[in-house]
């Protein structure tokens, strides 16, 4: 039995060395692909860069702006609030322009 204690003692450190080279694999696997899955703060952009989004009001402040699309949202309309370079802007889709104007009037 001698023959094994030394066997013992280089085997346990390489398993100990194959075992965390294994983990390291797995966890840069795991949270090394893309990005994390909770979303940044909103990237602000030209009032332009909201595709579809048309800007019916542009208030002072923010709690003016959520003021107005809360009133907008009340009348059944879909509104968001979009932070741009140019201050906060309410948008809504371009079908429902024409009636958003009338209710901000």
């Amino acid at each position: 039995m001698g023959g094994l204690e030394g066997i013992s003692f280089v085997a346990a450190p390489l398993v100990g060395f194959v075992v965390i080279g294994f983990l390291i694999l797995v966890l840069r696997w795991a949270f090394g692909r893309g990005g994390s899955l909770i979303p940044g703060p909103a990237r602000r952009g030209p009032p332009t860069d909201y595709g579809l989004l048309v800007e019916v009001a542009s208030p002072r402040t923010a709690d003016d702006a959520d003021r107005t699309a809360r009133r907008l949202t009340a009348a059944g309309i879909r509104a968001t609030v979009a932070p741009t370079t140019d201050g906060r802007r309410v948008m809504v889709w371009p079908q429902d322009e024409a009636r958003a104007r009338e209710v901000l009037g």
